[in-house]
């Protein structure tokens, strides 16, 4: 709503007059008195309003009126689940290096990560998307031998109690492919060798825009989801 401000003779008040984007009535600036919209302007009122009508039911298919208004319409189930989990996701803080500190600041007012319905969660038991931001060392996440000295997963222990359908991000370089610690006796070379990953946002580290970025190419791979689908033709 846009506001307008008018004055009136000096015996009243200035006061505001709120009206709609496109206007119903005009404002005489001889007196205080609302004249009514003329019949062209109306027309016009109304097929915009019917162009907004239409435009979300264009393409759908289902049972559709001579104006092209739809009665029903027809939709897959996976893409209701898919908008609905595309809508919600809620990932798990694992910040480990200076990348945690751009993955804070997507969280901030600036990004505002809420506005597309992602919610850091502390439990990987209410999460369905884990964000490893930094260097990925053995003893978080062991590799074969190593294993069998520190016995102790964190990383994988993380994954497997978050519940299905769940996501991997690999923020910055060193999460990636070891980055700059490639050589290090300590440091796993890529996160992918323990867990899998469906997005790498690269970078050293990467900027809060790059991760923002890699959360909604995330969220057009949940939008093209076919799980009930394959399920229904086994």
């Amino acid at each position: 709503m846009r506001l307008l401000r008018y004055s009136v003779p000096l015996s009243r008040f200035v006061f505001p007059l709120a009206i709609s984007n496109r206007r119903l009535a005009t404002v005489s600036s001889n007196s205080s008195t609302i004249q009514p919209m003329t019949e062209a302007a109306k027309q016009a009122a109304r097929e915009e309003a019917t162009l907004t009508k239409i435009a979300p039911y264009k393409n759908v298919p289902g049972k559709h009126y001579g104006d092209g208004l739809a009665e029903v319409a027809l939709a897959r189930l996976d893409d209701v689940q898919n908008l609905i989990r595309r809508g919600s996701i809620w990932p798990l803080t694992f910040g480990l290096a200076c990348c945690a500190i751009e993955m804070m600041q997507m969280a901030a007012p600036r990004y505002d990560m809420d506005r597309f319905g992602v919610v850091f969660r502390a439990s990987p038991r209410q999460c369905d998307l884990m964000i490893i931001a930094g260097t990925l060392t053995n003893k978080m996440a062991p590799e074969q031998l190593m294993f069998l000295i520190f016995r102790s997963v964190a990383v994988r222990r993380l994954y497997d109690q978050m519940p299905h359908p769940k996501w991997v991000i690999s923020m910055g370089s060193c999460a990636n492919g070891g980055g700059y610690y490639y050589y290090s006796y300590s440091v796993v070379r890529g996160c992918d060798r323990v867990i899998p990953v469906d997005i790498y946002v690269p970078g050293c580290p990467p900027s809060a825009e790059a991760l923002l970025y890699g959360i909604l190419q995330l969220q057009r791979k949940i939008k093209r989801l076919d799980t009930l689908q394959k399920w229904y033709r086994k």
